[in-house]
């Protein structure tokens, strides 16, 4: 018998329910949680073109496609545009912060953070958000994002000379 991916009930028939993005088939009592996905049953008969969703989709397109040729290229993903932060963020903050002379909580009311919070991002117990990591560039003269490092450009890949191996390369912490 199938079982439903959501609560594990094994029943006759699953429904295919959309929750929070992702496709599961669940069981009646969890349809609730998503909306269900309708599946076109399409014959042997139709063409490449579906008439059934070609008004749903159209006006999906024409509303999202200000820039004409950009819906044809890759869809863009939220996470291209995101800046990584630098693995040794914590490290940068802590040594610009005492070379400035403040303590934690003098900066921390300097940026009107909580001092716990900058004793967590000097611990790198967290991450910060981007209002925080900006405000930290700005008021310490520093750059948190990976992409001013300069470790990453300076390996031009050794070519097919055989120069260097795995070892030569990888940095251990």
């Amino acid at each position: 018998m199938p079982q439903c991916e959501m609560c594990g009930k094994e029943v006759g028939s699953l429904t295919t329910v959309r929750i929070e993005g992702a496709q599961i088939d669940v069981c009646n009592d969890c349809t609730d949680f998503g909306t269900e996905v309708t599946t076109s049953s399409t014959s042997s008969t139709s063409t490449k073109y579906s008439t059934g969703s070609s008004d749903s989709s159209s006006s999906k397109t024409s509303g999202s496609s200000s820039s004409g040729s950009r819906s044809r290229s890759r869809r863009t993903d939220m996470f291209d545009e995101m800046d990584e932060v630098a693995q040794d963020y914590d490290d940068r903050i802590r040594a610009a912060r005492e070379s400035a002379g403040l303590s934690q909580e003098e900066l921390a009311d300097q940026l009107n953070e909580k001092a716990s919070l900058i004793s967590k991002l000097e611990h790198g117990d967290v991450l910060p958000s981007d209002d925080v990591q900006e405000k930290l560039e700005r008021k310490l003269d520093i750059t948190l994002s990976a992409s001013g490092d300069s470790e990453d450009n300076e390996w031009d890949g050794g070519g097919s000379t055989g120069n260097y191996t795995l070892g030569d390369v990888v940095k251990r912490k």
